[in-house]
């Protein structure tokens, strides 16, 4: 189908599913001597849920959402939900932002203005951008794919057409984290003539680590990082595992039961934000539970988990990248790799350390985040059209 409007509007029946399924949840035990460090703490999930059914409202945050110009066009036999906002300025560089899990598209929804009219947030109307922000296939408002193989290749080739064929540009940038990450570097890998430069803010983990040898040729810095990468896939990636191998028997109890998804996913945004154990100092109740309600509303708890499998499955051998790239490292993120490690495979012409937020960059420091991507894409820009 032709590039089209999209407007939010869940039905009123699955809003009243979701208050009979939240008022008569069946909670689990805890033990009398444990907090988070089992999973989702118990008192914590029940007051988040309580804000859920008594003061949370999907209306409001809905009519928020809708704020943006959205749309939704078919690509490859799958819609692609995403939100198109021009720029303001003298020449506005197309910028296609990629977000990972548990998050959503909503991972750059502070940042939007910020990038579109830099002048109205007391920034130069040069550095403005068109900003797209896709939601990946099977995650929200995107569709869910009928058939396996859709890995971050398979979507980069999809953000090619919908770039290029859909919405007619010859030339951009492009920027992700998490998965978002992978998607942004086969784009520069297998189109380099189509970027002017990638912005990443992570390198990616399991994939890179397991296929890096340990040899004489890496630093102690290399070596450290890679025991440390190791320690934590061993002490955090239960997650990744599951969706690595049994996405399927997962997305029964994610599609069923809404605390099972809010638990699933709010322990990622403790463990991996820069929250020092309290959600509240970073993301707001209303917040969370929006990203939590992308999931819920659309049904794609389970096919957001089938993208790890295909990751871990299918994904073709990716090489160096010469395409210009920057990197903004935020300190309190899961993992800080070294530099030498990542200039191992990319071009490297920006590294920042970003000395607030974790993993969901544009969400916790939104203006530290826009001001790198202002300031790597300052000396890349021209040559592009639209």
């Amino acid at each position: 189908m032709a590039v089209e409007r999209f407007h939010i509007g869940v039905a009123d029946e699955i809003l009243e599913d979701l208050k009979w399924r939240l008022k008569h949840t069946r909670w689990p035990e805890q033990l009398s001597d444990v907090s988070w460090e089992r999973g989702t703490e118990l008192t914590y999930l029940q007051s988040l849920v309580s804000y859920w059914q008594h003061q949370y409202d999907w209306r409001e945050q809905e009519a928020k959402l809708n704020r943006f110009n959205q749309f939704r066009c078919n690509i490859d036999g799958i819609d692609i939900h995403f939100v198109h906002e021009r720029g303001r300025g003298p020449n506005p560089l197309p910028l296609i932002l990629t977000h990972g899990w548990p998050d959503s598209y909503l991972r750059y929804q502070s940042i939007i203005p910020l990038l579109t009219d830099p002048a109205r947030y007391g920034g130069n109307p040069e550095d403005a951008f068109d900003v797209i922000v896709p939601s990946l296939p099977g995650f929200g408002f995107s569709g869910r794919p009928a058939q396996s193989g859709i890995n971050n290749e398979r979507v980069s080739e999809l953000w090619v057409k919908l770039m290029t064929e859909e919405l007619g540009y010859t030339r951009f940038g492009a920027a992700g984290g998490d998965l978002g990450s992978g998607v942004t570097r086969y784009l520069a890998f297998n189109h380099p003539e189509l970027l002017t430069g990638i912005h990443l803010t992570d390198i990616g983990i399991l994939r890179d680590l397991m296929n890096t040898p340990v040899s004489a040729e890496l630093t102690e810095e290399e070596l450290r990082y890679k025991r440390n990468a190791q320690e934590w896939i061993a002490q955090e990636g239960a997650y990744m595992s599951a969706q690595s191998t049994r996405p399927q028997t997962i997305a029964y109890g994610l599609t069923d039961s809404p605390v099972g998804l809010a638990a699933w996913l709010i322990e990622k945004f403790r463990a991996w934000s820069g929250c020092n154990g309290d959600l509240q100092r970073v993301f707001s109740m209303d917040e969370l539970l929006t990203h939590i309600m992308l999931y819920w509303v659309t049904g794609t708890a389970g096919s957001a988990a089938h993208m790890y499998y295909e990751n871990a499955h299918s994904l073709p051998p990716l090489g160096r990248i010469e395409v210009p790239a920057g990197i903004a490292i935020f300190r309190a993120d899961v993992l800080q790799p070294p530099r030498k490690w990542a200039a191992r495979n990319l071009n490297i012409t920006r590294w920042t350390s970003i000395p607030r937020g974790g993993h969901f960059t544009a969400m916790e420091e939104p203006e530290l985040f826009t001001e790198d991507i202002r300031a790597f894409y300052r000396t890349l820009r021209g040559g592009t059209d639209r």
